[in-house]
């Protein structure tokens, strides 16, 4: 069986002050030698750290050669700051946007959009692929919902309808949210594909880093946690270090499900701007530390 080598990209979200911004640029650097195909930075909330965020994507990709992926939101986009980003990622040698309806703003309980032009992740898809300007540019990824979207109260039929739209308007890859049930994200993914969807999926993995953070993100996102997880939590919660270490564990051993039983080649690390647990898997399952090299083609 002749499978091509996993590869894998890491998310990063830029600091909101100087120091924070140079120790993560520290950071990316050593994470850069474990190979990533690529390098995602985050959109804040309203855009509120899209100056950061294309700093931040703009010298990953011109220092470390590294293929960047700037997400972008429909939240606040007020005028024409949806083409100021776009033209910014261009002037920077970008050509990865995760396109994203966003969450609602800090405080903010529900999202309104704020231009009729960009209501749901479907309409920027369809822009950037209309915009001549664009078309040709960027390689554009979504977001999938295995555990379903955390705003929208709506069946799994009509989220897999939700996904096909942005499919089908060009989006070129999914990247799912963060999930800890592997049985149910690959139900979600023959689901998926039995609905004529054919780009490739990437999982969004999230190695556990603090029992806080971890009931804190899981309960944002709307993630199902399987029982046996919670069960292996509770003991350690109050140890930080058996937590981090278990939440290794845990990573490896979805992702071995994942590459065996569901054949996913690229997977996407939420790191939280944090390198040891990434690390960890990685060495855990002998991708990097001997040699390894992950798959160089494009996304």
């Amino acid at each position: 069986e002749n499978r091509s080598r996993p590869f894998y990209t890491f998310e990063f979200f830029p600091p909101k002050t100087d120091q924070g911004f140079s120790n993560l640029l520290g950071r990316i650097e050593r994470m850069a030698v474990f190979n990533p195909l690529a390098i995602s930075v985050t959109w804040g909330a309203s855009g509120s750290t899209k100056d950061r965020s294309l700093e931040l994507a703009g010298l990953t990709q011109a220092e470390y050669g590294i293929e960047t992926i700037l997400h972008l939101t429909c939240t606040n986009t007020e005028g024409g700051m949806i083409d100021e980003a776009l033209k910014g990622a261009k002037a920077h040698g970008i050509q990865n946007i995760l396109a994203l309806r966003g969450d609602p703003p800090r405080g903010a309980e529900y999202w309104i959009p704020t231009d009729p032009r960009f209501v749901h992740a479907k309409d920027l898809v369809a822009y950037i692929r209309s915009e001549p300007e664009y078309a040709e540019q960027f390689c554009v990824g979504v977001a999938g919902y295995p555990d379903g979207h955390p705003d929208h109260d709506v069946d799994e039929e009509t989220e897999l309808e939700n996904l096909k739209a942005k499919v089908d308007a060009g989006a070129d890859y999914i990247v799912t949210q963060l999930f800890y049930d592997v049985d149910g994200f690959l139900d979600w993914v023959r689901k998926v594909r039995a609905k004529g969807i054919q780009v490739p999926i990437i999982p969004g993995i999230m190695p556990i880093q603090s029992y806080a953070s971890f009931l804190r993100v899981t309960k944002l996102c709307g993630t199902r946690i399987p029982s046996e997880i919670i069960a292996a939590l509770d003991p350690i919660k109050h140890d930080d270090q058996k937590i981090k270490d278990y939440g290794i564990e845990l990573c490896i051993n979805m992702i071995r499900r994942l590459y065996q039983e569901g054949h996913i080649q690229g997977y996407h690390f939420c790191t939280l701007n944090l390198e040891k647990s990434v690390r960890k898997v990685l060495e855990g399952l002998q991708w990097i530390g001997d040699g390894q090299k992950p798959a160089e083609n494009k996304l």
